[in-house]
């Protein structure tokens, strides 16, 4: 797949100076409390697919009109990209580079604060979105400003995010390329005006918190429980950097994260695909706010993408976080881990589910003759279940029913060799999510009785607030002794569309 497409570039492409550029800007961002950024157009990456692409296809005259809201830049700047045949939109998986800044032209700002890759299958049956963490440093191309003609040079170790700076999104394109071994096939670069104009159109989107939150940085109000976001609060719930999980990338890409599938629920529950006029709606707003590369404005392009989205079931829609560590002379810096990140790349090359773990890889390519596979992961050591102290709470919203939630899987775990497993009765507030909890230390028996109950692994949460382990059952875990399955990641970071998740409040 990674030599099938031909390169729209503008020759030889660059990137900054050394490894950290000044676009890459001092401070890390993914440990601790952060200034404001604009890091939210993670959200633009769903809409992108599952709306824009689909909306776009009901009337050609309509396309045509749409068309002319785009702006557009070259694909890829790298001078070493190979050409390739042209992407057939109805056969071929497609790869789009979803890019957030401060403005489409990208101009004012040297980084784009969100890049998200999303791969749409060939055979239209799944959808993987891999985000990038902003501080992670990977090999830099070089590439050439196509307007000012400026070469900037290809560096061993540089920030992602400064690689706009290096001429534009074609650059993004061209080191993305390298580091996964695909082709991207197209780019949309939105600014963050999208997100309020888009969450307003759609109606609001629902988010839940585990505790109130209230972060005057962001801007961001909300009660524990389920809110219907949208406009100033929609944008503050995904630029927030320091009010969920540990206060920096991770908990907001887990924010991020949770938004997109719940957008998708929204627009998959209501019917918005089969609803030309709201499609339109949508479409106008989320193209007034998009560069994008000229093949991706024709009308035939967009009208080959349009059907690709609307049979994939939410549960094979998956939300990843490119896996990586921190960079050993930085810890405020990340880089790839390999050992992960290698499987991954190499099932988006091969058109793979990976919410599917179970299903045969694709035969190997001549290229990978002689590499040694990534290490199976060491299963983890078994805790004896008696030693683990879990409290059960149910969180279904359903008080005062005889066979409480809490009391079943309390019993149930008892009759697993959990001894001190107990039931807490109804929890302060209701929750659409059940979700695991686990104080200081108590991580591994945490996801012990994760896996016990069938609860995902994306449910699993730290929490000051609780010692040892608590189990709040929530409204998509109402009956049986395990929950039912809305889709796996395969073990990395990230949840699928199907799943509901709630966000705990950092420090808590």
């Amino acid at each position: 797949m990674s030599s099938r497409r031909a390169d729209t570039g503008a020759g030889p492409s660059g990137n900054s100076a050394f490894g950290l550029s000044p676009a890459a800007a001092p401070g890390g961002r993914h440990l601790g409390r952060r200034s404001v950024g604009h890091p939210v157009l993670r959200t633009i990456a769903l809409v992108l697919s599952l709306t824009l692409v689909s909306g776009l296809v009901f009337v050609a005259v309509q396309a045509i009109r749409l068309q002319q809201n785009f702006e557009t830049r070259p694909l890829n700047l790298g001078s070493n990209q190979e050409s390739a045949l042209p992407v057939d939109a109805n056969t071929d998986p497609l790869q789009i580079l979803v890019l957030g800044t401060d403005n489409r032209e990208g101009q004012d700002s040297n980084n784009s604060d969100v890049m998200m890759l999303v791969n749409m299958a060939a055979d239209r049956s799944h959808v993987t979105v891999v985000s990038f963490p902003r501080d992670l440093l990977v090999p830099l191309p070089e590439c050439l400003d196509p307007e000012t003609g400026d070469v900037y040079p290809a560096m061993e170790l540089g920030q992602l995010n400064g690689a706009l700076g290096n001429g534009g999104p074609g650059c993004t394109v061209a080191a993305i390329n390298e580091l996964t071994g695909l082709s991207v096939d197209h780019f949309m670069m939105a600014d963050f005006n999208a997100v309020k104009e888009l969450s307003n159109t759609l109606g609001g989107v629902e988010v839940c918190v585990n505790q109130p939150v209230e972060d005057e940085l962001s801007g961001l109000s909300l009660p524990a429980g389920v809110s219907s976001v949208k406009g100033d609060q929609a944008l503050a719930f995904l630029r927030t950097r320091h009010g969920f999980g540990n206060g920096g990338d991770e908990g907001r890409i887990r924010a991020q994260q949770s938004f997109l599938a719940s957008m998708v629920r929204k627009v998959n529950e209501e019917g918005t695909l089969n609803n030309l006029p709201k499609l339109y709606s949508i479409a106008e707003t989320v193209t007034r706010n998009l560069t994008v590369d000229k093949e991706l404005t024709e009308v035939s392009s967009l009208i080959a993408l349009a059907g690709r989205l609307k049979d994939v079931d939410l549960d094979r829609v998956a939300f990843v976080t490119a896996p990586v560590v921190p960079y050993e002379y930085d810890n405020n810096r990340l880089v790839l881990d390999e050992a992960a990140a290698t499987p991954l790349f190499k099932a988006l090359v091969q058109d793979r589910d990976i919410t599917e773990p179970t299903a045969e890889p694709a035969p190997e390519s001549p290229s990978d003759e002689g590499t040694v596979p990534p290490a199976a992961p060491e299963e983890p050591a078994v805790i004896d279940p008696a030693a683990v102290p879990v409290t059960i709470l149910d969180a279904t919203g359903k008080s005062g029913d005889a066979g409480s939630r809490d009391q079943e899987l309390a019993a149930y775990l008892l009759s697993e060799g959990y001894a001190q497993a107990s039931a807490g009765g109804q929890a302060a507030v209701s929750s659409p999510a059940t979700q695991v909890f686990y104080g200081p230390g108590y991580q591994e028996m945490a996801e012990q009785v994760a896996a016990a109950l069938g609860i995902p692994a994306v449910q699993v949460v730290a929490s000051n607030l609780v010692i040892g382990v608590s189990v709040q059952v929530g409204e998509d875990f109402a009956a049986g002794n395990t929950m039912p399955s809305a889709g796996d990641v395969g073990g990395l970071s990230g949840q699928t569309a199907a799943q509901v998740t709630c966000q705990t409040a950092f420090g808590n």
